[in-house]
């Protein structure tokens, strides 16, 4: 049920970016999510969301280099589709191309503030907030099921976390709810 929710919810919004023609870049979009259809010579490139190819394998390998479990939710989310973009609400998810999602991923994590401030801490960050934050699991709670709590990570305020969501699927629900609400 949880699963099928996510994923209807994620299907939704990627629609919305095809069909209000978002979902161009300006750098090279992988040959598999590339549209067919567009002319070579335009400089931005229109990709298209595919079915994941993500392993179990894969996503363990990660795992290991973080030194912490994701979270069920999680880890189905990353095998439902790939994508160059996706907001919704304040919320942009790091992009997760076929064949380089790792490498967008561990971008994130382990490239993107330092270490010692996030993923040192217990902090995996995996989603932009607005323009000024990050959205980060927090492995220090939750050891047992993985099933952690989001947390808001402020670049300005570093030492600090604020509760966000319960979990993964906590933080979708409210998400969808939240742009459902600023779009009436």
């Amino acid at each position: 049920m949880k699963e099928q929710t996510i994923k209807n919810i994620i299907d939704s919004y990627l629609k919305k970016w095809v069909d209000n023609e978002l979902n161009s870049t300006p750098s090279d979009v992988e040959l598999e999510m590339a549209d067919p259809n567009q002319d070579k010579d335009e400089e931005w490139r229109t990709w298209l969301p595919i079915d994941s190819k993500v392993t179990d394998f894969e996503i363990e390998e990660i795992e290991n280099r973080i030194g912490n479990k994701f979270p069920s939710d999680y880890k189905n989310f990353l095998r439902h589709k790939h994508f160059y973009e996706l907001q919704i609400s304040e919320a942009s998810f790091c992009e997760h191309p076929v064949n380089i999602w790792r490498a967008s991923l561990s971008e994130m994590i382990f490239n993107g503030y330092p270490r010692e401030f996030l993923i040192d801490k217990g902090y995996i960050p995996f989603i932009n907030w607005s323009d000024w934050g990050l959205l980060c699991f927090d492995t220090n709670r939750n050891q047992d099921d993985k099933n952690y709590p989001i947390v808001l990570w402020d670049h300005e305020t570093a030492e600090e976390f604020q509760d966000q969501y319960q979990d993964f699927y906590d933080l979708i629900i409210k998400l969808d709810e939240e742009e459902r609400k600023n779009i009436n």
